[in-house]
């Protein structure tokens, strides 16, 4: 598990200065109020739709999926809000990882917190089924206001932002867990952690199983199942959001899953897809259309979704 983010001197070299240069830019961008910083952000995903083409017809292909009943006019309006807020997105990661402990609690709110607690009076860990929401960011950092937990993630590429990444999630959290440690996962669990774990993209063929999700077969990996089995953990859906008045971040935890795992792996999978999918359903413009959800397709002879 890493619990702790090691500076490294080579941070220092010319390579990484256009990166601290932007750190610098977010610095002081991050000090205006959030309707501000939205507007910013709202302009920059505008932007970037029209920079990546292919990335909003993979958006614009996963809509027309989802919401079959809407006009296209309706999708369309729906894509470009979904780059917006994308856009904004770059400051819910920055207002999470620099934001004082005072400023994240002026502006959160969360419901629920009485699920959580019932797990731990019934020595229980808990693993937090979220959707791949834009606001995951701030999400775990305003969790961790309330209970730290241990977050999955996928280690960054560039060591300059895995340093900022690892350092600015653990804010106010335990540690971080690759997700391909799953021994890890387990591991915390049974010592009565607090888990965020998200299922909702495409997992390949090896380890995965096709249960629909809006409708059409999708890569789903089980991990819900096998962690909550093997780690003796509560699930418990957990979704976070941007107000829709910029007035701060809302966190909403739902009771604990009955009869989970059923001990039907791919029942439980599709369960968590539907889950996932009510989830999704509460602010769609907030949840990440870009990925290429459907990018495995059952059979290697089905044509390709994208």
């Amino acid at each position: 598990m890493q619990q702790t983010a090691q500076f490294d001197r080579q941070f220092l070299l010319p390579k990484y200065w256009p990166t601290w240069l932007g750190v610098g830019l977010m610095k002081l961008l991050i000090k205006l109020p959030l309707a501000s910083q939205y507007r910013i952000g709202a302009w920059i995903g505008r932007t970037l739709m029209k920079l990546a083409p292919k990335r909003a017809d993979v958006a614009r292909r996963n809509l027309a999926v989802a919401f079959p009943q809407r006009s296209e006019q309706e999708r369309q309006a729906l894509l470009v809000k979904n780059f917006e807020e994308t856009g904004m997105a770059i400051f819910d990661s920055a207002n999470a990882w620099w934001w004082s402990d005072e400023r994240i609690q002026r502006h959160m709110t969360i419901r629920g917190q009485e699920h959580i607690n019932a797990a731990a009076e019934a020595g229980q860990g808990v693993l937090l089924l979220a959707a791949h929401c834009l606001m995951l960011e701030p999400g775990a950092r305003v969790f961790g206001q309330f209970k730290a937990g241990v977050g999955v993630y996928r280690p960054h590429n560039n060591k300059l932002m895995e340093y900022l990444q690892v350092k600015g999630r653990l804010r106010s959290n335990k540690g971080l867990i690759s997700k391909r440690e799953v021994r890890q996962m387990v591991k915390a669990l049974r010592q009565k952690e607090v888990l965020w774990y998200t299922q909702d993209q495409d997992g390949g063929r090896k380890g995965s199983v096709f249960a629909d999700f809006f409708g059409v077969p999708a890569s789903t990996p089980a991990g819900a199942t096998t962690l909550a089995k093997l780690g003796k953990a509560r699930v418990l859906p957990f979704f976070v959001e941007r107000n829709a008045d910029h007035s701060g971040y809302t966190i909403e935890i739902q009771p604990a899953l009955d009869n989970f795992p059923s001990g039907d792996e791919f029942a439980d999978t599709q369960r968590c897809n539907r889950l996932t999918e009510q989830l999704v359903l509460k602010r769609p413009e907030q949840y990440m259309w870009l990925h290429r959800r459907f990018k495995t397709r059952p059979s290697k002879d089905d044509p390709k979704f994208y």
